[in-house]
């Protein structure tokens, strides 16, 4: 699995200290506050979640424990493209964990990981609500159907090249 630097900008760093300065104090303010710095990062790496349990003079284990609690927020930088392959029910019948893993194969990386220049991370999902296109695969905002494993690398070319 890769690992990637923390690349935080200090323009970043000021808009949720900025934040925070604004809420701070307010009952259940950690929740908007977190929803803001992964607005701003993408994600929630170490590096912000030490920022906010500082700044709200907090337990780090407690920004940590919300932040792996709601599925909303990752602790690893997404890509630029997000590629979600439904495994409901419908979608894994007609063969979406053969979509998968030719996703896997195509990016060289495996259900929850980003690639190495962050172009693009993959994710599973249960049911997009389009199971008369099963099997789908969502690439940012666009819904694929009745896939086939040889659709997987025409459909995610046309994003390399972006």
């Amino acid at each position: 699995m890769a690992q990637f630097t923390f690349e935080g900008t200090p323009e970043q760093e000021a808009e949720l200290k900025s934040f925070i300065a604004s809420r701070k104090g307010e009952r259940g303010c950690l929740m908007p506050i977190m929803h803001k710095a992964n607005e701003i990062y993408g994600y929630l790496p170490a590096e912000v979640q030490t920022v906010i349990a500082d700044e709200l003079d907090i337990p780090l284990a407690e920004v940590y424990g919300v932040a792996t609690f709601y599925s909303q927020f990752s602790l690893k930088p997404k890509g630029k493209h997000r590629v979600s392959v439904c495994l409901g029910t419908a979608c894994y019948v007609k063969g979406s964990d053969k979509i998968l893993d030719a996703v896997e194969k195509e990016l060289r990386i495996t259900c929850g990981e980003c690639t190495p220049d962050r172009k693009f991370s993959l994710d599973s999902c249960r049911c997009v609500g389009a199971c008369g296109l099963a099997p789908v695969m969502i690439v940012d905002d666009e819904v694929y159907g009745r896939l086939t494993e040889k659709d997987v690398k025409t459909i995610l070319d046309k994003y390399i090249k972006d």
